[in-house]
């Protein structure tokens, strides 16, 4: 059994009521999980009419209904209850307070609707770093990168982590000075709770300065957990080692000085704990070269590994040698709890086999977490669980079957021989393979196609969409405009209020049309951009607010504010929220760690539980 039964319990449980599903045999009773709130948002769809949108979450009945309030008016005739939304016929501009009560639990949650609101999403104002100059005059600004959420607060709400990258943040492949680095807390509303500067000892760069975001403590309160530096300034002004030491070579480069592991608040950024960092640079030439390139590739995730509390894992290396460190905090010691080297004897074949992202999910089924790393696994104890010797890749993604049996891995590899496979996750063996002489650096996973069982899979190299079972259904261009393309694999969203999910690219929500072969396009939010160039990816996407669907948070063009765009396309479906998934709720957590990679759950989710879970998916 996988962790997805855990969230299955959950499922079973509903459906039981409904007496569509039988006994639930696991739980989830002893995990350390958020205490999340309602989520409540109110957007204004159009100039007379806003959308107010909620979470169901899996502690309500089966049965629950709500009832919706405007200023202090109730505003629906009939309980709301077969969705987790309400279209409110409201064409004032003036700034409006909307409740959302649900009638069983007595429970309620209010969100403040701006004057003037926006049409279709949420603006939150950004402080933007002041400009700088490099050791050699050269100047550089600030761009809103890559973002993270956590309840700082604990008030069962989110609260937006943003990374700030300087315009010349660099590759590790290059050198050259970067400016410093920070990380913001902003609210919804657009009011920065704290700042973290990295200091001149972090390099600026996507490989460089990966941050984890959970309540890692089970405080209430969400932590932030990442690399610091001599000269790191926390979110209340002290200073992390020496403020004089300054690191840089010539070149740019940081290859020399201590490297930490700082533990901030959420609350309000202070460091609350620092200890060296696992691994430490050591000898750079046992990385793969001499210029820092090798070691100086950084991952982050977190996971469950005792199955009941979350840990965060520091990882290190993936071109050679790759190392990964797990450690705990309690909220008072960050301690260490083991550590995997593919250096050590016997984990030879571990060597080169990371890649620019990472998953974490209960793939062998004992209750804990294990972490895919590349082309290898690493179980919950910190030994190796399994290597492909396939070597590294661009991107890969997590997946299950319809029925919630296995766990698939459907990644892109770079050596030029294997291209394109799907795997057992929990065992490496190989299910599908579309072998390529190419550096295949793309690869995308979801169910766009209601007229094939499963998730659909396609990269450069499969010659079109496939089938779950490798059927091709599709050819390799999709009409983009007036021209032909290849299919989007960076980003996917569930979007449009149907089961399938859609395909993200840039600032564009597209809808496979598979009648047609071709992407039409949902939504472009016009005004705004996306991040990390070819990445093309916005600063997150996942389930942030209201109902079941995702959202999708990209900066401005003129960089003064981020958007949260959350869609006002009516669902028939009400489900409880991903975000109470563990695998999910991880994969939200570890997006922004290199090549951002969509969040995914650790079950099936699509046309095909209509069937089979009718009591959970509620019409």
């Amino acid at each position: 059994m996988l962790r997805m039964k855990y969230f299955f319990a959950i499922v079973v449980a509903l459906a039981t009521m409904f007496g569509a599903c039988a006994q639930a045999k696991y739980d989830r009773l002893r995990m350390q999980t958020e205490k999340l709130g309602r989520g409540v948002v109110a957007i204004r769809e159009s100039p007379d009419k806003v959308f107010v949108t909620w979470r169901y979450l899996s502690s309500d009945a089966s049965d629950e209904s709500f009832d919706v309030y405007r200023d202090g008016k109730k505003i629906n005739r009939r309980p709301v209850r077969k969705t987790t939304f309400f279209v409110d016929s409201y064409k004032g501009h003036e700034k409006a307070r909307y409740v959302v009560k649900s009638r069983k639990s007595g429970g309620e949650s209010a969100y403040i609707l701006p004057e003037n609101a926006p049409v279709g999403y949420i603006n939150i104002p950004l402080d933007t770093p002041p400009s700088g100059e490099d050791p050699f005059g050269n100047g550089y600004s600030y761009e809103a990168n890559d973002a993270s959420i956590g309840d700082v607060d604990g008030d069962g709400e989110y609260e937006i982590i943003l990374k700030w990258n300087p315009t010349n943040a660099r590759d590790n492949a290059h050198n050259g000075f970067t400016g410093n680095c920070f990380i913001d807390c902003y609210t919804l509303s657009g009011e920065r709770r704290w700042r973290i500067d990295l200091g001149p000892n972090i390099r600026s760069g996507a490989h460089y300065t990966q941050f984890m975001v959970y309540d890692f403590d089970g405080d209430g309160s969400a932590e932030v957990v990442m690399r610091t530096a001599d000269g790191t300034v926390d979110g209340i002004g002290n200073m992390i080692g020496s403020k004089k030491a300054d690191w840089r070579n010539i070149k740019g480069r940081i290859i020399a000085g201590p490297e930490y592991l700082t533990v901030f608040s959420g609350r309000d950024g202070r460091a609350l704990a620092t200890v060296d960092y696992v691994p430490q640079r050591g000898d750079m030439e046992a990385w793969g070269d001499k210029n820092a390139n090798r070691c100086d590739r950084f991952l982050a995730c977190m996971g469950f590994l005792d199955g009941v509390r979350p840990s965060v894992v520091m990882c290190r290396g993936y071109y050679t040698r790759s190392v990964l460190a797990a450690f705990d905090w309690d909220g008072k010691t960050l301690s260490q709890k083991w550590v995997f080297d593919s250096d050590t004897p016997g984990n030879e074949a571990y060597a080169g086999q990371g890649n620019h992202n990472l998953r974490v999910a209960d793939v062998d089924g004992d209750g804990r977490d294990e972490i895919i790393y590349g082309q290898m696994a690493v179980d919950h104890d910190g030994k190796g669980l399994y290597s492909t010797g396939m070597y590294h890749g661009d991107a890969m993604h997590l997946l299950s079957d319809t029925k919630g049996e296995r766990y698939y891995i459907w990644g892109c590899h770079e050596n030029k021989i294997d291209g394109t496979t799907l795997r057992d996750a929990a065992t490496g063996k190989v299910i599908l393979r579309y072998p390529s002489d190419q550096d295949i650096g793309r690869c995308m996973a979801a169910d766009i196609d209601p007229t094939h069982k499963g998730v659909e899979l396609w990269s450069p190299n499969t010659g079109g969409i496939r089938s779950f079972d490798g059927e091709l259904i599709s050819s390799d261009r999709v009409k983009k405009g007036k021209s032909k393309t290849r299919y989007p694999a960076n980003m996917a969203v569930w979007w449009t209020g149907d089961l399938l999910r859609e395909v993200l690219d840039e600032v564009t929500v597209s809808k496979y049309n598979w009648e047609t072969g071709n992407l039409d396009e949902v939504v472009t939010f016009d005004g705004c951009t996306w991040n990390n160039g070819t990445k093309r990816n916005p600063c997150l996407a996942a389930d942030i607010v209201g109902d079941w669907r995702e959202e999708v948070l990209v900066r401005t063009v003129d960089g003064s504010a981020l958007r949260l765009y959350v869609s006002t396309i009516p669902t028939e479906y009400r489900f409880h929220t991903f975000l109470e998934d563990p695998a999910y709720r991880i994969s939200v957590a570890t997006q922004n760690v290199a090549y951002n990679q969509p969040s995914e759950p650790g079950f099936y989710f699509g046309p095909d539980l209509k069937g089979e879970f009718r009591g959970c998916i509620l019409k």
